[in-house]
């Protein structure tokens, strides 16, 4: 069974820094595109950053160089680097990725979202 499960996530302080990961495991043949989501209550969900395979990544423009996103193939692992944090930031973060099984079957996986709460 492919999992992916979020870990990082906290309160912190206006201006602080948080690390997301996200952890793939399971029967995996490859890993295509991957990327963070957020979400508030009354909001849509929306795409954060993005990274193929290949390590080419994509930014909201809301990110405004503050953030990164990157991710350890070796490790099934995508992380999210979340600096200068504003209290607009204040969401649940989701990974999402793209699995391509042994059979050759691909699905987009999503992980249960991690807490991000930034204090003022």
């Amino acid at each position: 069974q492919v999992q992916l499960v979020e870990s990082g996530g906290g309160l912190v302080q206006a201006g602080g820094s948080l690390r997301l990961s996200c952890a793939a495991s399971g029967i995996i043949f490859s890993i295509d595109d991957m990327g963070w989501y957020r979400q508030t209550p009354g909001k849509e969900r929306e795409l954060v950053a993005t990274i193929t395979s290949g390590g080419m990544t994509d930014y909201a423009d809301f990110v405004k160089g503050r953030f990164t996103i990157s991710r350890d193939n070796a490790k099934k692992t995508v992380y999210l680097q979340l600096n200068s944090l504003k209290p607009e930031d204040t969401a649940v973060y989701t990974c999402s990725a793209y699995i391509v099984s042994y059979t050759r079957r691909s699905f987009d996986y999503w992980g249960q979202g991690t807490q991000v709460t930034v204090s003022s």
